[in-house]
């Protein structure tokens, strides 16, 4: 019979004279007949949450998901790795105000494909040992040594043969672990490309690796991110960053990432995830939960461009991060191996390539991504169009990336000689204007899961990030690359989430008391407005808009939610009281009349789905509480779009004291909005000093997958 491996889920540990794996072994022993319970469990969850992962069949998994006790079944999925001047960018200089006894004291889990622990941004240089909350391990297999930065590893053994923490195959973890955390380190550059310093968001806090990917084959499975989740909240971290997602969203009670990050915040953890780098489709983001920090990517005001130069002069200029140059016989067309069809070997197609007529030449290429199979079949370089707009991967060889008509005008010049040459310049460096922006690859909403709560949260610089990596990979993750490097240019919204991670953490060492929701909206509430007109998507593509972790630190305001308040939220989107206490494990209920709806959450940001050409009025409900000045007195600004009109009752909130709450009502009307459209518009509550900005978004859609939704 076919078995795959399920997830149970099973909620909240209980309080004591509780035997987990026994307990799972005992639940196994009910419904498996065709084998030993201990051959078909794969792993317990038992120290942060209860649940455990099983192979078993369809019928198998039916049975157990109807015990009691269980919140839900789920088959195992695999999430995928979504992969400095950027602080700088963002007013973040190195001499900013810093609070480094308390900074060392935060503790940043970092969930990914490993660590490279001896590149210099771990150095513990200057740190005393550990803080003594911390409870975890150094466990990172054999030659792997833990210092007084990097003070806690583990990895989980699988079917993969690589049995160890280090990050032996991406880069991704050590890259993702240097921006959030790492120490400065001078004169660095990729070959000659960002020459400075690298430095992470807060040098002083400590690093936890987990390692939760692996090569052989190449997966994040969720039963390995579950057990690292339940790990690092009984390690001690103060801070998960999750660089990895869904290709879609999922059910919240289905979402490993989201399961682990529930119990993460009740014990007072924030959790931040990339979006995804599935854009730039509407509903394409997959990280929804309301307790978690999903983070966009955005561009800086630098990129790295180069030159093409035909054989006749014609010179074209390109995004390109290229260390290498060029000049060659440039050739396009008819270099299909046998089996392989005319337009395949134009598009340059895996293993379509004739390497004899490949080899030594400049191939030009109908397709982005063409550049793998050139290399492989031994060219010199490749012209092929650019995957997406603002981004450039590195690659083993001199490439250049077509913008919009060019391509067509490459093989005009091909056609008017027998001869075509062609010049690939190495790249430099080049300022840009009007950053930050949203590169296509970022994930967008609308949510689909829950359609009243704005995803992603915020943006953070995620397009050409020089960072840490690991020496054991090709710096372009190609086969015959043979290049080693400490320091690389990656892109994604994995980057984008590590500096929400550090900033996230630099915000926490001024406030350690401060709740994950607090800091959350810290950072919301004082993030740069982001241009909707030049960034397709609006706030579905950016959020509140672009991280400032220096004002976030004196936000004056925040929107606190807390668990009581996720659960009211969960029986709004129809939990029932035996699934809402499975998850808690105490007396919650949900109210017998009325459940309220999700947008009733506290939360930074307000979005509502109305119905399309229909009159609307719709209520936010929302408290803030004052940590700004003890006497103060706020008024409320708000900017509004002509479709809709926006009231605000009170207008003006007075403060007498820290930590004082006061709660208000937003009040969004219209007489319709077309279909497949969106509206956005924002609330701010100024004193003078500090000013807090809310976005506030209203949209349409005829399905529940907002496919129609246009930009």
């Amino acid at each position: 019979m076919l078995m795959q491996v399920y997830i149970v889920y099973m909620g909240s540990l209980p309080e004591r004279g509780y035997s987990p794996t026994s307990h799972h072994l005992s639940i196994l022993q009910e419904v498996v007949e065709s084998s030993s319970v201990n051959d078909i469990l794969v792993r317990s969850y038992s120290r942060s949450f209860n649940g455990f992962a099983a192979k078993l069949t369809n019928l198998e998994q039916q049975k157990i998901a109807g015990m009691d006790g269980v919140v839900s079944v789920f088959p195992r999925k695999m999430l995928q790795l979504q992969t400095t001047r950027s602080w700088d960018f963002m007013g973040f200089a190195e001499t900013v105000k810093r609070n480094p006894s308390v900074e060392s004291d935060i503790v940043i889990g970092v969930l990914d494909s490993g660590i490279w622990p001896e590149l210099e941004s771990f150095n513990d240089e200057g740190l005393s040992d550990p803080p003594k909350k911390w409870k975890g391990v150094c466990e990172g297999g054999k030659n792997f040594t833990c210092n007084r930065k990097i003070i806690g590893a583990r990895f989980y053994p699988t079917e993969s043969t690589d049995t160890s923490a280090r990050d032996s195959f991406s880069g991704h973890g050590t890259n993702i672990a240097s921006i959030a955390a790492g120490k400065k380190v001078a004169g660095v550059d990729y070959f000659g490309l960002a020459k400075g310093n690298v430095r992470g968001g807060v040098p002083s806090a400590r690093i936890a690796a987990y390692k939760i990917c692996y090569r052989d084959p190449w997966f994040c499975p969720e039963d390995i991110i579950m057990a690292a989740l339940d790990d690092a909240i009984a390690d001690g971290v103060d801070i998960i960053s999750i660089s990895l997602t869904y290709a879609n969203g999922t059910d919240l009670t289905r979402d490993a990432v989201a399961i682990g990050a529930y119990h993460a915040m009740k014990k007072g953890i924030m959790t931040t995830q990339a979006a995804g780098n599935f854009g730039p489709l509407p509903t394409s983001v997959a990280s929804v939960a309301p307790w978690i920090f999903t983070v966009a990517a955005s561009s800086i005001d630098r990129k790295f461009i180069n030159k093409v130069i035909l054989g006749d002069k014609t010179t074209f200029v390109s995004d390109s991060i290229n260390s290498f140059e060029a000049n060659a016989p440039l050739v396009y067309g008819k270099l299909n191996r046998t089996g392989c069809p005319e337009f395949a070997s134009r598009r340059c197609d895996l293993f379509c390539l004739d390497e004899n007529l490949a080899k030594g030449k400049i191939v030009v290429c109908d397709r982005g991504g063409g550049d793998t199979e050139a290399f492989r079949a031994g060219a010199v370089g490749s012209v092929s169009p650019l995957s997406f707009t603002f981004i450039s991967k590195p690659l083993p060889f001199a490439a250049y990336g077509l913008r919009n008509n060019e391509g067509d005008q490459v093989k005009a010049y091909m056609n008017s000689t027998k001869n075509p040459q062609a010049y690939i310049s190495k790249s430099e460096a080049a300022n840009v204007s009007g950053a930050p922006g949203v590169p296509d690859f970022s994930s967008r909403g609308p949510n689909t899961i829950i359609p009243d709560i704005v995803k992603p949260d915020i943006s953070a610089p995620g397009v050409e990030i020089l960072a840490g990596f690991s020496p054991a990979v090709e710096p372009s993750l190609l086969p015959g690359d043979k290049r080693s490097v400490k320091y690389s240019i990656l892109s994604g919204t994995s980057v984008a989430c590590s500096h929400v991670t550090g900033a996230a953490a630099y915000v926490k060492s001024f406030h350690p008391d401060w709740s994950p929701s607090s800091i959350k909206s810290a950072l919301m509430t004082t993030a740069w407005s982001i241009n909707a007109t030049s960034n397709p998507g609006g706030e579905f593509a950016f959020g509140a808009g672009h991280i400032d972790p220096v004002k976030a630190i004196s936000p004056g305001l925040v929107y606190e939610a807390f668990a009581d308040d996720y659960v009211k939220f969960l029986c709004s989107l129809g939990y029932d009281t035996r699934k809402l206490q499975a998850i808690t494990k105490d007396s919650s209920t949900c109210p017998s009349e009325t459940k309220g709806t999700p947008k009733d959450l506290n939360y930074p940001s307000m979005a509502a789905r109305v119905q399309e050409n229909k009159p609307f009025a719709v209520n936010f409900s929302r408290t803030v509480t004052n940590v700004g000045q003890g006497n103060s007195k706020y008024k409320a600004k708000v900017t509004v779009d002509p479709k809709i009109k926006i009231n605000v009752a009170p207008s003006d909130l007075s403060f007498k004291s820290l930590k004082e709450k006061q709660s208000f009502v937003v009040t969004v009307s219209g007489v319709g909005l077309k279909e497949n459209s969106m509206v956005s518009a924002s609330l701010v509550w100024s004193d003078g000093t500090y000013n807090v900005r809310s976005p506030i978004v209203l949209y349409t859609n005829k399905g529940p997958e907002h496919k129609g939704l246009k930009f």
